[in-house]
């Protein structure tokens, strides 16, 4: 069912005038963001009518823009994401660990996208990595599956790190498989400040080599004194990574990653409305505690744009990644083997069906199948409404 209000209905109201007070400040990656959650499911893209075998009812399905920053595209993108790992889940808990960058950092990130962001995903898998291998702590290589999200509930930059990892690993010698202990995988003070020298180390390096850029209120940062004078108090403070109890089973890791793997900065559920105010919507006030922690803000439309835009990934850039037992080269032997070791069965099998699965909703009137009855490219319209032969019902195009 479509939503009320939807960030589509936003840009085609204000993309415009948006796009003429920023002119020349707008990437070609902001633009086609911008041009192709407007056209999303609309006469832009083409499409197709559909018409039902039993009743005859029609109705007009525009193809998707299919881009991953658009938040009515996600949602097969996320069930056939989560349909090719489900085989890979194994039968121990899973722990949800979280790495925030603190603002300081997340400054420069916003100016540095590509680079900031990959660091913090080598950054923060090394450091699970290292601190897990330890003996110390668990004495094996775990696997990982990282999330990257990159705003707060408001739309504030906000990057972070979510990460999903099994409660347990492989001992370094392939022959036992190490569990952690029931609600604690990791000591998150230790994970915090490796996670932190990591980082800042190879943050001053890319610095060091000219591979950063800076400008507006930023520019002064390409100085070397002022680089490191910036990052001097984020030395000293703790950085926050956070580790959630184990997941109720795999079950519900899955239920888990299909809220956050292909999220994007907003969902169209929490908008209220747009109207001369602004544009209202529901977040979290992560200060307040119990209900008064869902709160409601009014943004400018422009405003609300430009928040949306902060988001947008470098082209290419992947935002899910895999690590140690899971990582894509050997992922199917070290799977294989975890599964050896915990004495589990192998995961079933989907039986291929007879005849490939219709993915077009039924008819909501009499519940029948739907079948094409005419291809529109784009920008065009039906030609004229279908009709019913006399003998049978059935719509002709």
């Amino acid at each position: 069912m479509r939503a009320s209000l939807e960030v589509a209905d936003i840009f085609r109201a204000a993309g415009g005038s948006f796009r003429a007070a920023h002119a020349g400040h707008l990437s070609l990656d902001h633009l086609k963001v911008m041009s192709a959650i407007e056209n999303c499911r609309t006469a832009a893209l083409g499409g197709h009518v559909e018409g039902c075998e039993d009743c005859g009812h029609v109705r007009i399905a525009y193809n998707s823009c299919r881009n991953r920053h658009c938040p009515k595209c996600q949602g097969t993108a996320a069930r056939e994401w989560l349909a090719a790992r489900e085989a890979d889940l194994l039968p121990v808990g899973y722990f949800h660990v979280v790495f925030t960058l603190p603002a300081q950092v997340s400054d420069i990130a916003w100016q540095n996208k590509a680079l900031v962001y990959d660091l913090l995903f080598r950054a923060a898998s090394e450091t699970m990595m290292t601190i897990a291998a330890d003996p110390r702590h668990l004495g094996a290589r775990i696997g990982i599956t990282a999330v990257l999200h990159t705003w707060g509930s408001a739309m504030t930059h906000h990057p972070h790190v979510h990460m999903i990892v099994p409660g347990g690993g492989i001992s370094h010698d392939g022959a036992r498989w190490i569990a952690s202990r029931p609600a604690f995988l990791l000591p998150v003070g230790v994970l915090g400040k490796l996670f932190r020298r990591l980082f800042l180390t190879r943050l001053i390096e890319l610095h060091h080599s000219g591979r950063l850029a800076f400008f507006g209120g930023q520019a002064g940062l390409s100085d070397r004194q002022a680089f490191l004078r910036h990052l001097a108090p984020v030395r000293k403070m703790r950085w926050v990574v956070y580790a959630k109890p184990p997941f109720a089973g795999p079950k519900a890791v899955l239920a888990y990653l299909s809220r956050y793997t292909h999220r994007v900065a907003i969902s169209n559920r929490r908008l209220l409305s747009i109207d001369e105010a602004g544009v209202s919507f529901r977040y979290k006030d992560y200060r307040r505690i119990g209900p008064e922690r869902q709160q409601v803000m009014t943004l400018e439309p422009h405003e609300f744009i430009r928040r949306f835009l902060l988001h947008v990934l470098p082209r290419g850039f992947h935002r899910i990644r895999h690590y140690g037992l899971l990582a894509s080269s050997t992922r199917k032997a070290s799977i294989d083997r975890a599964r050896e070791l915990l004495a589990a069965p192998p995961p079933l099998e989907p039986s291929d069906p007879e005849e490939p699965s219709d993915s077009r909703p039924p008819c909501p009137c009499c519940g029948g199948r739907m079948i094409i009855i005419e291809t529109l490219g784009r920008w065009m319209q039906p030609r004229a409404p279908p009709q019913k032969t006399a003998s049978t019902g059935n719509t002709l195009p």
